[in-house]
């Protein structure tokens, strides 16, 4: 069992943790580094075109907000009452508004008032007293797209995860230029090569994860940067992602994406799931637990930090935020000393 401690401090300063991903697990995350006092940069992707965010990029033109809403809802500062209604989704029977987050539409508003959605994301942080930073992982609109295992193709995250097929690898290209290379900006290359740890998930592993690591130049980044990259893995498979797939299965297909072995750490969960605990109704793109596979990862080369990290709550599994963070922290002030030492 790992031991429960927190460090707080590197050297005299707060450890600096990028985070990159999106979906529903990273928020979870984030609100608990927040809590510990971390220096936090949120990378968040851009390529989904699914629900109330696939229809304000239809409509207005601008990368998605949803996961970005999340993500600055989770570092905010502002008080509940303001959170809430920045997060209020309406339930009006308005052909627009319907199914609509607040929060996605004044990113898009801001989105169209400022040079770009990055300077928007800025302006919006300072509004909502981020604590720490919230990079869009493009400035561009990105399209994600995906080869199966029988070889066909699609694009379009929602068309991905709604084709009934099994996702063998992906790849991002620009939305309205789609001859040109994704490409990122320096604040997020800066930040992966000056963090002390680099932390990849919890999400869903080709939809929320890759699409950022398939931006070449953060993808190499990553490879590159001298902090602690951590996987966090996942507590259950996904239909038509990772199938049937052990922790390391998850590892190894973000090596053959990058083309090397480049994680250091891992954290898995070890406690199981109650039998009948899972909605899987409620959950329906859920399928079993990942099952370990310490060897393969060890052959890798990840360290593995095994805990009951799981916190079951309205009949679904999902990661203890506070526990993640607590070794997250803990990797930081290693990796940190390591870099202090070198110097």
């Amino acid at each position: 069992m790992a031991a429960n401690r927190i460090v707080r401090v590197v050297k005299g300063r707060r450890p600096k943790v990028v985070v990159i991903g999106g979906g529903t697990g990273l928020p979870v995350i984030l609100n608990s580094l927040r809590k510990e006092d971390a220096n936090i940069t949120a990378i968040v992707t851009v390529a989904d075109d699914g629900g109330s965010s696939g229809i304000i990029r239809n409509y207005i033109n601008v990368v998605p907000p949803g996961d970005i809403r999340n993500v600055l809802a989770s570092l905010s500062d502002l008080p509940k009452e303001e959170l809430d209604v920045f997060q209020h989704r309406f339930k009006s029977d308005d052909d627009f508004f319907s199914g609509h987050a607040l929060g996605n539409l004044i990113i898009a508003a801001l989105s169209e008032m400022s040079p770009n959605i990055f300077d928007a994301v800025q302006e919006l942080s300072k509004m909502m007293r981020i604590d720490g930073n919230v990079f869009p992982a493009s400035n561009t609109k990105l399209t994600l797209n995906a080869e199966f295992t029988d070889g066909s193709t699609l694009s379009g995250e929602h068309e991905i995860t709604h084709s009934g097929k099994h996702v063998k690898r992906v790849w991002v290209t620009d939305s309205d230029n789609p001859d040109q290379q994704p490409k990122t900006l320096l604040p997020v290359l800066a930040s992966i090569m000056q963090a002390d740890v680099v932390v990849l998930g919890p999400g869903s592993l080709f939809t929320s994860i890759l699409p950022n690591l398939m931006i070449k130049s953060i993808g190499e980044a990553v490879k590159q940067t001298p902090a602690e990259v951590v996987y966090v893995c996942n507590i259950m498979t996904q239909i038509g992602e990772t199938e049937n797939f052990t922790d390391a299965d998850h590892v190894k297909v973000l090596n053959d994406h990058l083309g090397g072995n480049f994680v250091d750490t891992v954290l898995v969960n070890t406690r199981p799931v109650p039998d009948g605990y899972m909605d899987h109704k409620k959950y329906d793109e859920y399928i079993n637990q990942v099952e370990p596979d310490f060897k393969t990862l060890r052959e890798m080369g990840c360290r593995v930090i095994q805990d009951d990290f799981l916190k079951l709550r309205d009949k679904g599994a999902f990661h203890d935020g506070d526990k993640i963070a607590r070794e997250i922290l803990n990797l930081a002030f290693q990796s940190g000393n390591r870099k202090n030492e070198v110097r």
